[in-house]
């Protein structure tokens, strides 16, 4: 028997940005100036994210691999320098390190949190460890708290790769708001957008201005034009998108909420099927979902239901591919299969599904029939 064909009234994106009148008004405002870049709307932005993360200096820029990069630039972190990060992220958190000539050691995840695990970190450290670089996958913290308290006893520096993590906390504090530096970044399917852009945070106002000099060519803080004191480049956030971001800050209320209310649809649609696992938060941490990920029972095929739900017009998509069998980083450092069995074990089972902050409640409904067809 054929199984039914679900109708949907309106195509389901796997993401999508919430861009409303204040945005295009602020981008406007921008448009109808004489100031198109380094102005005052990349200004007021650094100082709300700083604001929202609890820290004294902002640092907007390019991209989060920018920031980043930046990050590991100012850090004085190069060639030979080992850091100790995870295989389960977005290939920048290790490519930053590769920029610098330096050596990304990684280390295993928790089952649960998919973060770095803190106990296997001393494990992998050697006499040329500089930093550790742990990541908040799709917005959960990761026992950023232990790994911090090691990076001060050990003597390393700490850059926090809370590109996915913006408004998330945890013990009451906000991901950003730990070690010398940590980045954020607003592509479309982040918390919120700048359509390309990134910000780091830090206390340190002389490495802030650091940053700001890297990002601008090298220039020194007296913004001669062609006066570049140190090797630099062209990280800037342009003004149109920093009016985008600001205006994204002001409604942020407003796009956690909706954010918050499709979790808990998909958690009423999806919570008693015993063949997959959904994203929760732990204790103590508050979680504002980068992306929805659920995990999937070792015995079904997910590449094989990926197909099934194309064909229902569900898109969804596999989250994250293991960085050490990324084709580049095996050639490079030899890895092999089984060099992370916690990796790789999660990686196979990911699936990520249609997450907005506007998606519709009988949307989600949709979505979760559909997978349930499709699996069975």
């Amino acid at each position: 028997m054929t199984a039914p064909q679900h109708h949907i009234a309106r195509p389901i994106p796997l993401a999508r940005p919430d861009v409303g009148p204040r945005e295009l008004e602020l981008v406007a405002e921008v448009l109808a100036s004489d100031t198109l870049a380094m102005g005052g709307f990349a200004l007021r932005f650094e100082a709300g994210i700083a604001a929202l993360t609890g820290r004294r200096e902002g640092v907007a820029c390019s991209s989060g691999t920018a920031g980043l990069h930046l990050g590991v630039r100012a850090l004085g972190i190069g060639e030979g320098d080992e850091v100790i990060t995870t295989p389960f992220s977005f290939v920048a958190s290790a490519n930053c390190l590769l920029y610098e000539r330096a050596v990304p050691r990684f280390v295993d995840i928790e089952e649960d949190s998919l973060g770095i695990d803190p106990d296997l970190i001393e494990g992998a450290a050697s006499d040329r460890t500089r930093a550790i670089l742990p990541v908040h996958v799709f917005g959960r913290p990761c026992r950023i708290e232990e790994i911090d308290a090691l990076a001060k006893r050990r003597g390393w520096r700490l850059v926090e790769d809370a590109c996915e993590g913006l408004g998330s906390s945890v013990g009451g504090r906000p991901l950003g708001g730990f070690g010398d530096v940590a980045v954020f970044a607003f592509y479309p399917n982040k918390q919120i957008t700048t359509g390309e852009g990134g910000m780091v945070v830090t206390d340190d106002a002389e490495l802030a201005e650091t940053m700001r000099s890297l990002r601008n060519q090298g220039r020194d803080a007296d913004g001669t034009w062609l006066r570049h004191v140190r090797l630099g480049y062209n990280y800037r956030l342009d003004e149109m998108s920093a009016a985008l971001g600001v205006a994204q800050l002001e409604r942020l209320d407003e796009l956690r909420r909706g954010r918050a209310r499709v979790a808990a649809a998909y958690e009423r649609a999806l919570g008693d099927r015993d063949w997959l696992r959904l994203p929760r938060a732990g204790a103590g941490e508050i979680v504002d979902w980068f992306v929805y990920v659920v995990r999937l029972h070792p015995d079904i095929d997910r590449d094989a239901l990926i197909g099934r739900l194309a064909a229902l017009g569900i898109p969804s998509r596999p989250y994250f591919s293991p960085l050490h069998l990324q084709p580049y980083y095996r050639e490079a450092f030899g890895f092999r299969p089984g060099d992370f069995p916690v990796t790789e074990r999660v990686a196979a089972s990911t699936l990520a599904l249609p997450f907005a902050s506007r998606l519709a409640d009988d949307d989600v409904q949709h979505v979760a029939d559909a997978l349930a067809e499709a699996v069975a």
